[in-house]
């Protein structure tokens, strides 16, 4: 099954499907979010529609979206005598947002399809920042445990599922015939920092890299200890700071970079036990390459994270936390203190 906008709209031009809603899914949904009045829902990636019209039976109006406009073209033919549904062209992942409903809604769903979804976090608070106050984010997904492995890639593992929920402060799951089902509040997201093991007794310097795309996010790992990280690691012996991020960038995310377009914006120290934890800052803006995992024993998938949002992600490795504060003061309040040493260089900016 292809995985690009005219791939998706050829399957369900095709007559193919997804997974049809289940009694337990509709059960589930109608128990915890059935609509008030004048609730309003939108589901993203919606098919053929089953799930946007069965939300129209809840008592919603609905907005529902897919970026395939073989699967709207179906929904619209199929579901005609319904009425309180708009279908909507948009990609979710990288389409502006700006066209859907100023008033928010009170239900989001996503159902059987966050598994195609790259940078997943990011999508996920961008969605539930557009809930009403007590309004739900519902994601429906297949998961590894029930899932045959030739099937792996359209299901989520234990690990997977837990970074969907970290730093939302209000978390229910349930299990609907095989399916994992996230209730997510809005809430006001949370993060928090977060050490690893012990480090070796000596200093240790080590390079954090501070990446941006064209749109200014920031791009971080989601570790298999379970924390957000920024891209970097210790610098090696006769290797200079800058040369170790472009390093550490390529090894971990198989994006590269030159060397003249790294530099180290400031030096941080703290003190972690009884190691001198020395952390040089190094800022990337120009890179090339895809976005990989070339390290999945270190790392579980690498996202690009909209500056505003990395309050609301959960947990952070203390040091990359600090670096992304050196660069952008105050984007995660409340740190605890650490010696920064700004590098003077007017010639290069910090942001």
């Amino acid at each position: 099954m292809g995985f690009t906008r005219d791939e998706w709209s050829e399957h369900y031009a095709g007559g193919r499907d997804f997974r049809r809603l289940g009694e337990g899914e509709k059960a589930l949904l109608a128990e915890h979010v059935s609509a008030s009045d004048r609730g309003r829902a939108l589901e993203v990636c919606c098919g053929t529609g089953e799930l946007a019209v069965y939300l129209g039976s809840l008592g919603y109006v609905v907005d529902a979206a897919d970026f395939a406009e073989g699967a709207l073209e179906r929904a619209r033919r199929e579901h005609a005598e319904t009425k309180g549904v708009s279908w909507l062209c948009l990609d979710v992942e990288h389409d502006d947002l700006a066209g859907l409903a100023g008033d928010g809604y009170d239900l989001i769903t996503i159902r059987l399809a966050i598994a195609f979804i790259h940078d997943r976090a990011r999508v996920l608070r961008g969605l539930a920042s557009r809930l009403r106050g007590s309004g739900t984010l519902v994601v429906i997904t297949p998961t590894a445990d029930h899932t045959p492995q030739e099937r792996r890639h359209i299901a989520l593992d234990e690990d997977e599922l837990a970074a969907l929920a970290d730093g939302f402060t209000e978390v229910e799951r349930f299990d609907a015939d095989g399916l994992a089902v996230l209730c997510l509040g809005r809430g006001g997201g949370s993060f928090s920092i977060e050490e690893k093991g012990r480090p070796d007794p000596q200093a240790v310097f080590g390079a954090g890299v501070v990446a941006t795309d064209s749109f200014g996010r920031v791009l971080l790992g989601r570790s298999s200890q379970g924390m957000w990280e920024l891209p970097g690691g210790r610098i090696e012996t006769g290797e200079s700071a800058p040369a170790a991020g472009v390093r550490e960038l390529a090894e971990e995310t198989g994006l590269t970079a030159r060397a003249e377009d790294a530099y180290v914006v400031t030096i941080l120290h703290d003190d972690r036990l009884d190691v001198r934890r020395i952390t040089a800052v190094v800022r990337i803006t120009a890179w090339s390459g895809e976005l990989g995992l070339p390290e999945p024993h270190r790392f579980v998938r690498w996202e690009w994270h909209d500056l505003h949002a990395l309050p609301t992600l959960g947990k952070f490795f203390a040091p990359s936390a600090q670096a992304l504060a050196a660069v952008w003061p105050g984007v995660l309040p409340g740190l605890p203190p650490v010696h920064c040493y700004p590098v003077a260089d007017t010639a290069r900016p910090v942001s």
